[in-house]
């Protein structure tokens, strides 16, 4: 078959997968009580190569240490296996490998599992067939890990949401180790309630109890879904979706006043027109969630009154890695900014020193090449408006720290000021501008 007809091949068999979908989406959204019950069959062949080819070509390997280039090296041939057998039921989860990386609050770490590529390709597929059926469920105003919906997205709509309305009551949460305290009886309850077919609950429940490989160690988990998987974040999503998005839309006709709510995986804001509805919120919140296996952390969570006159010690709050506060404009006018959450910059400016000094060994190219991409990545989330005074700071710690390490290849100063700044002019860093101008 040459090339012009295999291509042909493939795009008929896409579009053929693709209708399936889209047949099923709108029965999921025609039907809001629809259980579907016979699906696992439109996990095909073409749908693992599918899969497989949207995976990140250098993720991190598994247990089995094998990697994308290697599963691709005999590409059919292990596809075709694979799906043999996920027909015949034989197909067993592999353990997982767990690594650790820093948490967000700077706080010590958090584990990060990693599946095999083989695993990886199952779930990719299982993750894309259950999205289909849980988008139409989902909230308007839930972000975190959905197809259309951003991080930058929810920063505006709360921004919108406290400037516009009367909403000056916030309960500002931090859900306790979320994604390890996930109750397995109650996921699968859930999922029940709208996917019940054997196959593919059978895998999830596989997925939630693999073994975790710890160095030396093995582990086997008796709740919660493995971080770094790739169908944790829709599991949490539908988790959280019943614990907290429909609760909250089940007790709004018996508020006096209107609610809001913004919701980016377990990061969530929820904000009151009234005091005595957020202060009744507030004293439920723990409630609710320990009757799902969750835990409201009492330190990290507060009833804040986030109001331009209120010049006490709760007139600031923490969400996706920014700081709110009520400022003033150049008009006069009373206005929400956001600027980085300190921590969060003081964890970047870090992360920027540790690679000048662990890659000054590298040629000038190599440094200058990778530095830039550290650099753009932070501008990418963080130049928002009213936040151009730390775009300049992490400009300025790269300038200073990247001279101070170039410095130290050897016993003798590598450059004078004068000729550093000659070196920028070869080798310029990204200069500090506001991309997200409308969040």
């Amino acid at each position: 078959m040459d090339c012009s007809r295999e291509t042909k091949v493939l795009q008929q068999r896409e579009w053929k997968m693709g209708t399936k979908l889209e047949q099923i989406a709108k029965l999921a959204a025609t039907d809001p009580k629809k259980v579907f019950t016979l699906i696992a069959h439109l996990i095909d062949q073409e749908c693992l190569t599918r899969s497989f080819r949207k995976l990140r070509r250098w993720a991190a390997t598994g247990i089995d240490k094998r990697s994308y280039s290697d599963y691709e090296q005999d590409l059919d041939a292990n596809i075709r296996d694979l799906y043999q057998r996920l027909k015949s039921g034989k197909y067993k989860a592999p353990e997982i490998r767990r690594a650790w990386i820093p948490k967000g609050d700077g706080n010590g770490q958090r584990p990060l599992g990693i599946s095999t590529i083989e695993d990886k390709i199952v779930q990719r597929a299982v993750s894309d067939l259950l999205s289909v059926i849980y988008e139409s469920d989902f909230r308007m105003h839930s972000y975190g890990f959905r197809k259309g919906k951003s991080t930058h997205q929810a920063l505006a709509y709360v921004r919108m949401r406290c400037m516009q309305y009367p909403f000056r009551w916030l309960i500002d949460a931090d859900i306790k180790s979320c994604f390890d305290s996930f109750d397995h009886r109650i996921i699968l309850e859930i999922l029940k309630k709208r996917v019940n077919d054997g196959s593919i609950l059978k895998l999830i429940t596989q997925w939630m109890k693999a073994g975790v490989i710890d160095g030396q160690q093995l582990f086997k988990p008796e709740s919660g879904v493995p971080q770094g998987n790739i169908i944790s974040p829709l599991l949490s999503n539908i988790y959280l979706h019943e614990v907290l998005d429909q609760w909250l839309e089940e007790i709004r006709p018996m508020l006096r006043g209107e609610l809001f709510y913004t919701r980016f995986a377990d990061d969530f804001v929820i904000g009151f027109e009234n005091k005595e509805d957020a202060q009744r919120v507030y004293q439920t919140l723990p409630k609710r969630f320990q009757k799902y296996g969750l835990t409201i952390h009492p330190e990290k969570t507060r009833l804040i009154n986030f109001t331009p006159a209120n010049k006490g010690e709760s007139r600031t709050f923490d969400f996706l890695g920014f700081t709110h506060y009520w400022t003033t404009s150049k008009r006069g006018f009373d206005v929400i900014k956001r600027t980085t959450k300190c921590a969060k910059a003081n964890r970047i400016y870090h992360s920027i020193y540790e690679y000048c000094r662990d890659n000054r060994h590298l040629r000038l190219q190599e440094q200058w090449t990778e530095l830039c991409m550290k650099i753009r990545g932070y501008y990418a989330y963080f130049a928002i408006r009213g936040n151009y005074n730390f775009l300049q700071q992490v400009y300025q710690h790269a300038i200073l720290y990247w001279f101070k390490w170039l410095n130290r290849r050897s016993q003798y100063n590598s450059y004078t000021r004068d000729g550093y700044e000659n070196l920028l002019k070869v080798f310029p860093l990204p200069r500090p501008r506001i991309i997200h101008k409308n969040v």
